[in-house]
C-alpha cells in the first residue's frame, strides 16, 4: 500500500511538472476575431466572434500542430452557416463527464458543481457537494478514468468530457460515442499563472465567463504582488524537493512549473540551470553532491503525515546527511489530508504564498501554513 501512495503521489507530480518545450501560440484560420481573451497560457488559445468563439489547443508533443479546436456555440443560437473545421460545443454545458478532480474543484470555484452529471475516479474526488450528490445516487459514478464504464457514460449521455489528454493515447469507445471531448492540456503549461489562465476556457464552457475572468485577474494580481515582495529580499534559501523512489530521485527540470514558483517565491533551486520541462531522475549520490547544503526540503505523499524524521532515517539512513535534515528544515505536504493537487493548479498564489513564507519567514510572520508542515521527530 506505501508504494501504491508512493506511486500516485509520483503521478500527480509528473502531472504538475512535466511540460511541453517551447510552445507557441497556435494561430486560428486567419478569420479576425473580435477578442483575444489569453495572455499567459502558452497551449490555449481564445478568439471571440461575432456568432462563436474559437478554441484552438496546441499540441503540447509537437507545437507545430493543433491537439484540437473546439467553437463553441450559444445553445440557444442558430449554428452559423460558416464555420471552421473544428468540435462544435454548445454552450453553457448542462451535464458533463468530469474526469479530473482538479477540473471539479476549478468549476467548484466558478460555483458550476451542478452542471457535473458524473465523474471518473471518484475515490479521489474530494469536494463534498459531489460526495453527497454520488451518496445520493445523483452523481454517474463512471469508473476508472483509463476505462470508464460505457454503460454510465451511455445513462448520463454527457453534453461533453472534460479529460487531461496523453500523448499517443487514444479514448477508445469514449472516442467514437459522438460526445466531444475537451482536451484539457492545462497540466502541460509551463507557468502557473499560464495553466491558471485555463479556467477562462471553463468559464466559457459552463456560462460562467464573468467569474472565470473576475476570479482569473485576483489569482493574477495577487501571485504578482506576491512574486514581488520576495524579489528584493537579498536571501534566497536553496530548496529541493521529493524523495528517491526506487533507483531514482525525480527533480523538477530547471524549466518546470515547480521550478519556476521556486523561483518567484524567492528561493534558488540547484537545478535551475537545467533545460528540462519535466522531472528528471537523478541518482542519489548526484542530488547530494549539488543539493546536500539546501537549505530547505519539501516533501508532498499521500501519507506524508506519517512522515518524521526518524521515520525518514529509517527508510534511507543517508538522507540524514542533508544539511535541511540536520537543521531540521524538512517539510510535509500530506496529499491525503488537503487539498494541494486540487488546489494549487488553479490557486497558483495560494502555493506561492506558503512557499514565499517559508523561504522568507520574516517577511510574513503572521502567515499559517496551509499546505506543508514541518516534520515531527
Amino acid at each position: 500500500m506505501k508504494n501504491l501512495f508512493r506511486w500516485i503521489s509520483l503521478v500527480a507530480l509528473l502531472l504538475l511538472t512535466v511540460q511541453c518545450q517551447n510552445p507557441k501560440r497556435q494561430s486560428t484560420d486567419g478569420a479576425t476575431g473580435n477578442d483575444t481573451l489569453v495572455h499567459h497560457a502558452d497551449l490555449l488559445s481564445i478568439i471571440r466572434h461575432d456568432t462563436y468563439t474559437d478554441v484552438a489547443i496546441t499540441n503540447p508533443w509537437d507545437t507545430t500542430r493543433l491537439l484540437h479546436r473546439y467553437l463553441l456555440v450559444p445553445r440557444e443560437a442558430p449554428l452559423p452557416d460558416s464555420l471552421p473545421q473544428g468540435t462544435v460545443v454548445r454552450t453553457p454545458l448542462e451535464k458533463s463527464l468530469v474526469y479530473s478532480s482538479v477540473h471539479a474543484s476549478a468549476l467548484e470555484m466558478l460555483g458550476a458543481l451542478d452542471r457535473i452529471g458524473g465523474v471518473c475516479d471518484l475515490a479521489y474526488i474530494k469536494t463534498p457537494a459531489l460526495l453527497e450528490r454520488a451518496q445520493a445516487g445523483r452523481l454517474v459514478d463512471a469508473g476508472n478514468s483509463t476505462s470508464p464504464d460505457i454503460e454510465r457514460v451511455m445513462e448520463l449521455s454527457p453534453d461533453a468530457i472534460l479529460l487531461s489528454p496523453f500523448e499517443n493515447a487514444g479514448y477508445g469507445r469514449i472516442g467514437k460515442m459522438g460526445i466531444p471531448i475537451v482536451e484539457c492540456a492545462d497540466y502541460l503549461e509551463t507557468s502557473p499563472l499560464g495553466r491558471a489562465e485555463w479556467i477562462k476556457l471553463l468559464g466559457l464552457l459552463y456560462g460562467k465567463e464573468t467569474e472565470a475572468d473576475s476570479l482569473f485577474t485576483q489569482i493574477e494580481q495577487r501571485y504578482n504582488r506576491l512574486k514581488e515582495q520576495v524579489e528584493h529580499t537579498g536571501s534566497a534559501p536553496m530548496v529541493i524537493s521529493e524523495l528517491k523512489s526506487g533507483s531514482a530521485w525525480y527533480m523538477p527540470g530547471g524549466k518546470s512549473y515547480m521550478a519556476r514558483i521556486f523561483a518567484d517565491a524567492g528561493g534558488s533551486y540547484p537545478w535551475s540551470d537545467n533545460g528540462e520541462s519535466g522531472s528528471i531522475p537523478l541518482a542519489f549520490e548526484t542530488v547530494f553532491n549539488r543539493a546536500g547544503e539546501a537549505d530547505i526540503w519539501l516533501i508532498k505523499s499521500f501519507n506524508v503525515g506519517q512522515l518524521s524524521y526518524k521515520a525518514l532515517q529509517k527508510e534511507y539512513a543517508p538522507y540524514a546527511r542533508f544539511k535541511a535534515f540536520r537543521e531540521h528544515n524538512i517539510y510535509g505536504c500530506n496529499t491525503a489530508a488537503c487539498n494541494y493537487y486540487e488546489e494549487t493548479p488553479f490557486r497558483p498564489d495560494l502555493l506561492l504564498q506558503e512557499l514565499a513564507a517559508l523561504f522568507h519567514p520574516d517577511r510574513f510572520p503572521d502567515y499559517q501554513l496551509r499546505y506543508f508542515q514541518p516534520l515531527s521527530e
